[in-house]
C-alpha cells in the first residue's frame, strides 16, 4: 500500500462527514482546521506511508475541541532533554499504537518514533511496552468511531486478515 492509496482510503471514510483531505509532500507534519474558506488538512511528511497513518492517527484520536486548532494545540521540540522525552512518550504511545494497528490494516510494517536521537534521552524498550500496551488497550476498550471506520477501509483495500486480533500485539513492536 502506498500513500496515494491511503489518501484515497482516507477520504472516501471523511470528506463527506467532516469536510478533510489528507496530503502528503509536506516537510514536516501539521494539521490545519477546517474555516469558512477552507477544508481541513492533515499534512504528512513527503510520501510516507507511515507518517500518513501516524498523523491519522492523531486526527482519529482528537476530540472537536481539538480538531478546531492547528496541530490540535499541541507542542513540539526537535530536541528534548530526557524529561521531555518522557511527556513525548507518554502523549505519543496511544496515537503510535493506533498506527500500528492502521499498518497492520493496511498490511505495511510499523515501527515505533521516538522522534530523538539522544540516546541519553530515550528508553527505546520502555516505549515499545508502552504502545504494545496502549494496542492492547484499545483492541480491549474498542477504537474511535473515525478510527473504526478507517481500519476496516484499510483492510478492505488491503486485504488483510482481522488486524483487531490481540494476538498481532504480543510481540513487542520493532
Amino acid at each position: 500500500m502506498n500513500a496515494s492509496t491511503v489518501c484515497r482510503v482516507f477520504e472516501s471514510c471523511f470528506v463527506p462527514d467532516y469536510n478533510i483531505r489528507l496530503c502528503g509532500g509536506a516537510d514536516e507534519p501539521l494539521y490545519e482546521p477546517v474555516t469558512d474558506s477552507q477544508q481541513a488538512v492533515i499534512w504528512f511528511r513527503d510520501d510516507y506511508v507511515a507518517s500518513a497513518l501516524h498523523e491519522v492517527a492523531h486526527w482519529c484520536i482528537a476530540g472537536t475541541r481539538r480538531r478546531q486548532l492547528t496541530d490540535y494545540g499541541y507542542w513540539y521540540t526537535a530536541e528534548r532533554s530526557p524529561a521531555d522525552q518522557r511527556q513525548f512518550e507518554r502523549v505519543e504511545a496511544r496515537p503510535q499504537a493506533l498506527e500500528w494497528i492502521f499498518c497492520q490494516a493496511a498490511a505495511i510494517p510499523f515501527r515505533v518514533s521516538c522522534d530523538n536521537f539522544d540516546p541519553d534521552a530515550l528508553r527505546l524498550d520502555e516505549f515499545r511496552q508502552a504502545v504494545r500496551q496502549a494496542a492492547l488497550d484499545w483492541l480491549s476498550r474498542g477504537l474511535p468511531r473515525r478510527a473504526a471506520r478507517f481500519v476496516s477501509r484499510l483492510s478492505e483495500v488491503s486485504s488483510a486478515s482481522d488486524p483487531l486480533q490481540p494476538a498481532l500485539y504480543q510481540e513487542l513492536p520493532q
